[in-house]
């Protein structure tokens, strides 16, 4: 007898090869076997489940994450848990909570609330501080049972920050002593099963009171120093987020000696800039080249482009840049709509431009009107054509733009959503996108699930890829399924070392999905204050995913969690089953 046989699916494996109808046969955690549909006599299962025909593939790894926080609190890891991800990669972009001296708590927290819009009142009221190392940040991670399989990274901030104290924290330049002890942290962190690196060096990045990450300018020296550390223990990945113009000449000859020097995957975030939209083709075939030469480098690059859901409820929204929006901006959401429609203000918010603060209202919203968008209901567009933007939509209704926004804001008792992309979508779609996501050296990442609750919720990015560039594109080509499932399943575990994952194949770990693609899609999405202390965040829940199994225990059921809490801490890359 074996644990489990789900038949009749459409399986794509996370191999990159076509799909194709198997019966999965699963015991122990682990699939035992692959095979044509009624190989195997139906009683030789404990449990059956019939997929009839629906799709079957790996559970997705997201190995950009920032559940940092989160993940010491909440055993379901949402959204994640949420779409088909049964195991996370968080601890990326610098950031992150070890190691952490005693005084410093406070500190880490503004800094992961400036980066990554994580309300700081929930990490303050949800972090359960037992450590002080990094080590023992994972003995911390390791007590908690969870839904889905987690592995992190030691970030550049927290680390400059315990060992240099003040000067690391405000980016002095670190000496020679400083350079030895980053590395000896990090060479413990990654023994004791921390899958690699982080640092920052994007101006964006920034904490709570605009402090740049620490690490944000340090140099070759410091960075070859501490990735050497990666180099000693033998694993690993050297991840980071750069300023995207400054890539292909400042920092490009610092990554390929790194990676010339340890042997280890170079993995960079890449975006396209509309003050630069060319440099992500500078980027890849600069990737050709150390490709050439044998090196291990990647860029990351999301689904989608990278933009925010503007509500008023969130963190921003382009009324806060108006005086007339400041004078009621503290007032409880009812009463602020309630100001916010009383004819004066109204006449004001649509007819005066400010110009107090140079300019800002004028170069962030009047001037960008054309590229933000209505969100109607749970499939959100995110590939918006010209003609229905925000000032198209005014001038065929002969309305102004603004009474568009102030209406659109104020709807849906606050819930009303504009979106308004800022990265990948220099062209007017998603052209960059499906380039970048077929070239052999990008990785499907950048979803930064469990952070920015204010203003995105992009933890559903394997739905979307499912969604939108299998099933759904109008505006380009569609991607073939099984390099959409490869892009998230086999090719992301094989970035951390995780080769006993993302594969469906005789002796790999039984992390698996069923998904109705006809039912596959998103619910509305809102703000919820379910973070500890009432915290906030865009949450959007997916549909169609009939069963989620981590190492063969059934976690969702119809889009529902079961209560199982199989998940476990990852220490280190696994390897392939033997």
């Amino acid at each position: 007898m074996i644990d489990l046989a789900i038949r009749n699916g459409l399986l794509v494996d996370g191999s990159g090869a076509p799909p194709r109808h198997s019966d999965v046969l699963v015991d122990a955690g682990r699939v035992v076997a692959v095979e044509a549909p009624g190989s195997t006599s139906p009683g030789t299962a404990t449990r059956t489940l019939e997929a009839d025909g629906r799709l079957v593939t790996p559970g997705f790894v997201d190995m950009h994450t920032h559940y940092d926080a989160q993940a010491t609190w909440d055993p379901f890891v949402t959204p994640s848990s949420w779409h088909g991800v049964t195991t996370i990669v968080m601890g990326n972009c610098g950031v992150g909570f070890a190691p952490a001296a005693p005084d410093r708590h406070d500190w880490l927290i503004d800094l992961m609330e400036g980066v990554e819009d994580i309300p700081g009142s929930a990490m303050t009221e949800g972090i359960t501080w037992g450590w002080t190392s990094f080590p023992e940040y994972l003995d911390a991670l390791e007590s908690q049972p969870r839904i889905l399989d987690v592995g992190t990274q030691i970030g550049h901030g927290p680390l400059r920050a315990y060992v240099m104290g003040d000067r690391g924290a405000a980016n002095e330049p670190a000496t020679e002593e400083d350079r030895a002890a980053m590395a000896s942290l990090v060479a413990e962190a990654l023994r004791a099963g921390a899958l690699g690196f982080s640092t920052s060096r994007t101006p964006l990045h920034k904490s709570k009171h605009g402090e740049l990450v620490p690490g944000t300018d340090a140099d070759a020296t410091e960075l070859l120093a501490i990735a050497g550390a990666l180099a000693d223990v033998g694993h690993g990945v050297f991840q980071f987020a750069p300023d995207h113009a400054r890539v292909p000449v400042d920092e490009w000859p610092w990554m390929l000696e790194l990676a010339r020097r340890t042997g280890r995957t170079v993995s960079v975030n890449l975006n396209q800039p509309d003050s630069d939209p060319e440099v992500w083709r500078k980027v890849l075939s600069l990737l050709d080249e150390a490709a050439a030469e044998g090196l291990s480098m990647v860029a990351q690059v999301a689904g989608r482009s990278i933009g925010i859901l503007y509500t008023l409820r969130g963190s921003i929204h382009p009324l806060l840049f108006h005086p007339a929006y400041a004078e009621v901006g503290d007032l409880p959401i009812t009463e602020r709509i309630a100001a916010l429609n009383e004819p004066e203000r109204r006449r004001r918010l649509l007819e005066e431009v400010p110009e107090d603060d140079g300019g800002l209202f004028r170069r962030a919203v009047i001037e960008k009107l054309d590229r933000m968008w209505l969100v109607e209901g749970a499939d959100i567009d995110y590939e918006p054509p010209p003609e229905t933007s925000v000032a198209a939509l005014a001038a065929q209704r002969g309305v102004p733009p603004m009474a568009l926004l102030v209406d659109q804001l104020t709807s849906a008792d606050g819930h009303g959503m504009v979106y308004a992309p800022f990265f990948n979508y220099a062209y007017g779609d998603l052209s960059m996108t499906f380039e970048a996501t077929q070239h052999p050296h990008t990785r499907m990442g950048l979803s930064d699930a469990g952070a920015h609750c204010g203003a995105i919720c992009d933890g559903g990015m394997p739905t979307f890829m499912l969604t939108h560039w299998v099933r759904d594109r109008t505006r380009g080509p569609r991607l073939p399924l099984e390099l959409v499932v490869h892009r998230q399943t086999r090719q992301t575990a094989e970035v951390y070392g995780l080769a006993d994952r993302g594969l469906v194949a005789p002796g790999m770990r039984a992390d698996l999905n069923v998904i109705d693609m006809d039912l596959l899609g998103f619910d509305v999405p809102r703000m919820a204050y379910d973070l500890p202390a009432g915290g906030r965040r865009l949450v959007q829940r997916g549909r169609g995913y009939a069963a989620t199994f981590v190492a063969g225990v059934q976690t969702v059921a119809d889009d529902e969690p079961t209560g199982e809490l199989p998940g476990r801490l990852i220490r280190g890359p696994r390897p392939v089953p033997a």
